[in-house]
Formats: structure tokens, C-alpha cells, sequence
């Protein structure tokens, strides 16, 4: 799709963009580009497509819950700050 340099200056006012002459090709081959893909897409038959395509079947599919014990409270705290009684010691927040 051929898009005209006062389409481009004017999307660009819209947009608050502030381009020079160098950026306007460069804008205006990406902008085609765009449109051009966006007319691709929309030739694409979807007349016989499911409206819930894509859509999970699956229902609570939540693993369970378990405690795991934590092995390495050590290697854990090696990088606090300040800590007291294996617990990071923060200061108070309110």
C-alpha cells in the first residue's frame, strides 16, 4: 500500500513526532510494510474457523500445594545484609 508523504508529516503530527527528511523514508517503508502486512492478514479465510479456536479445555489444572524444606539456609543468608537468628534482620517499615 503506497502511502503519500503528507500522510506520513500528518500521522507524525498526530503522534507529537518530530521527524526530518532523512527519517521520513525510513518511516514511510516501515509504515507500508505494516499496512501491507495487516492487508495479508486480512485476506486469510476464516469462514470456516471455529470461534473458540485456541481456547484451553482444561479446568483447575493447579498442581498441588506441598512444603519442601529448604536445605541451604546458610548459602541463603550469605548475602544479608543484617540478619539475626537465620532470618534476614530489615529495617521497620511503616
Amino acid at each position: 500500500m503506497e502511502i503519500s508523504r503528507e500522510e506520513i508529516l500528518h500521522i507524525a503530527k498526530l503522534a507529537d513526532l518530530k521527524i526530518n527528511e532523512e527519517e521520513l523514508e525510513n518511516y514511510k517503508k516501515n509504515l507500508e510494510d505494516i499496512l501491507n502486512f495487516a492487508n495479508t492478514i486480512n485476506k486469510v479465510d476464516t469462514q470456516n474457523v471455529d470461534i473458540s479456536i485456541g481456547t484451553i479445555e482444561n479446568v483447575n489444572v493447579f498442581r498441588e500445594d506441598e512444603v519442601v524444606p529448604f536445605e541451604n539456609e546458610k548459602g541463603l543468608l550469605e548475602n544479608a545484609q543484617d540478619k539475626e537468628d537465620n532470618m534476614f534482620r530489615i529495617p521497620k517499615v511503616i
